[in-house]
């Protein structure tokens, strides 16, 4: 486990110096450029089945206990060390983090976006794949830190270079959001690690903030929380996030939402929630209303954007759509109690596969109509994928529906149990105040299933609301091809047996949810 562990945070680094080295003649084949994005493919698998192997191998009898750990001394004289270790908490993200990574590698391998070398693109990937690995794996402050910047360089490059109209803008706010906050966040880890006497994040979380005065916890969970805050994004620290999502490629726009965004939430409940808690316990009530502002803004919004004759571009939907669901990850975690944080952990699985396949459909769309604008896309000369591509059209309303929660599909259970923590919120908690954000949040599911079925009747059909088929097609758009299916199928087997067997996923979060609220006792 140990081994595996490691191996899986370097394997990546280790294959982007690969990428940038010539091929070795034999693997060179007709195609360089190829052969380059099949060794990305090659590394990803590789990263993947470690993972895997990490999952099968972890005893699921303790997920509470930090397994696979590796303690050893890295800068003695600041204190910090290279603690390694996989929990509960932990586990299902490192295997999201290189499944999505894998899949977008194979898709990028047949449809490779528009831009310079790929040698360059495979390196970014690998490296923003070793970093957010490591983001979840480390359990040294100072080494989160670290891996927390480490994804930065890559999606700016990524979006700057293989992006889309607005690239250099949408790339520059990205970099700029999250270099300001983590500046911020960087200022109370120091406090927290200075004040605590150590960087090491279990020892701190068995402390429990013992060591913490009230004033030290109140500015560490301030800035700690603004910095994971522009990443998760909360409201309204988003802004970058709709541009950046709508300029990204494709598989750009795949590991933003459904990877990058974790690792803000992450933060909350591996720091914030059992390092200084009294701290956190001030700020939830606060934390759960710009949560709830979230989930009803990001959903007007759609609202307004799905709208006939708004110009919608259906790509800045589902990132503005992201704005809701995350919300409804920080409102659970902002509970503080074993059932919303539960539910925010699952909410934020369950938004990586179902926007992550999202994200994939309207990268499909608009590359076979050469738009992703919503009015250009509906009607009876529009896209029409019922009539046109019926499978394409098929996975698009899947995908809308389970990002709607529907009950039986992944989209449900977190949104639902981050609701049932607000119905009784941790003790010392308004239970009034956190009733009204129940309700609140309750109302942002109606209007997510209305923005939802509004896409899904414009885009798929002809956009009179009756679900006529389109007229001749004109112009043809091709099906889902194979490579497609094979990228996508993974996350709809996924969003479903998530939906139908939530136990699978709350059986390892829940013993270590309850450890860290408890202090790591």
């Amino acid at each position: 486990m140990q081994y595996l562990l490691a191996a899986t945070l370097v394997l990546p680094l280790l294959g982007a110096v690969a990428a940038l080295l010539p091929a070795p003649p034999g693997l060179k084949g007709r195609d360089p450029e190829q052969a380059v994005l099949r060794h990305g493919v090659t590394v990803t698998g590789a990263v993947l089945a470690l993972t895997v192997a990490l999952a099968a191998g972890f005893d699921h009898d303790r997920p509470a206990r930090m397994q696979g750990t590796t303690d050893i001394s890295w800068i003695p004289a600041l204190g910090i060390r290279i603690h390694l270790g996989v929990d509960g908490v932990s586990l299902p993200l490192l295997v999201l983090t290189a499944l999505l990574t894998f899949l977008c590698a194979l898709y990028s391998y047949f449809k490779m976006p528009a831009g310079p070398s790929p040698k360059a693109f495979v390196a970014l990937i690998l490296v923003l794949e070793s970093g957010t690995l490591a983001s979840f794996a480390v359990l040294d402050l100072m080494l989160f830190f670290l891996a927390f910047e480490m994804v930065l360089i890559p999606m700016y490059f990524l979006i700057a270079r293989w992006g889309g109209d607005g690239r250099e803008r949408a790339a520059w706010r990205f970099i700029l959001y999250t270099l300001l906050g983590s500046v911020v966040m960087l200022l109370g880890l120091l406090l927290v690690g200075i004040k605590g006497g150590t960087f090491d994040m279990v020892a701190l979380a068995t402390d429990n903030g013992s060591k913490l005065s009230r004033t030290t916890q109140l500015t560490a969970v301030l800035a700690i929380g603004v910095g994971l805050a522009v990443k998760a994004p909360m409201w309204p620290l988003h802004s970058w996030l709709p541009d950046a999502h709508t300029a990204a490629p494709t598989v750009g726009s795949v590991l933003l939402a459904g990877v990058l965004l974790k690792m803000g939430t992450y933060g909350f409940v591996r720091i914030v929630l059992p390092i200084a808690p009294e701290g956190a316990h001030t700020f939830a009530p606060y934390l759960a209303a710009f949560a709830v502002v979230g989930i009803i803004y990001g959903s007007l919004v759609c609202l307004s954007l799905a709208r006939t004759g708004a110009k919608g571009d259906l790509k800045r939907l589902v990132a503005y759509s992201s704005v809701g669901h995350m919300g409804f990850v920080l409102l659970g975690i902002a509970t503080m109690t074993p059932t919303g944080v539960n539910g925010a952990l699952f909410a934020n699985i369950a938004h990586g596969l179902i926007t992550g396949l999202l994200f994939f459909l309207v990268g499909a769309v608009k590359d076979r109509y050469g738009t992703s604008d919503l009015d250009a896309l509906s009607g009876a000369t529009g896209a029409a994928l019922y009539g046109k591509a019926p499978r394409l059209g098929g996975l698009l309303a899947f995908g809308a529906v389970a990002s709607l929660g529907l009950p039986g599909l992944a989209g449900f259970w977190g949104e639902m149990l981050a609701m049932f923590g607000s119905f009784r919120p941790a003790e010392g908690l308004s239970r009034p105040a956190f009733l009204t954000f129940m309700a609140l949040a309750g109302f942002g599911t109606l209007l997510t299933a209305a923005y939802m079925l509004i896409v899904v009747r414009r885009v798929c059909m002809d956009g009179d609301g009756e679900g006529r088929p389109a007229p001749a097609p004109a112009p043809e758009l091709a099906d889902v091809r194979t490579y497609e299916f094979a990228a996508w199928t993974p996350l709809v087997v996924l969003t479903v047996l998530a939906g139908l067997w939530p136990a699978a996923l709350l059986g390892l979060t829940d013993p270590a949810v309850s450890q860290l609220l408890r202090g790591g006792n």
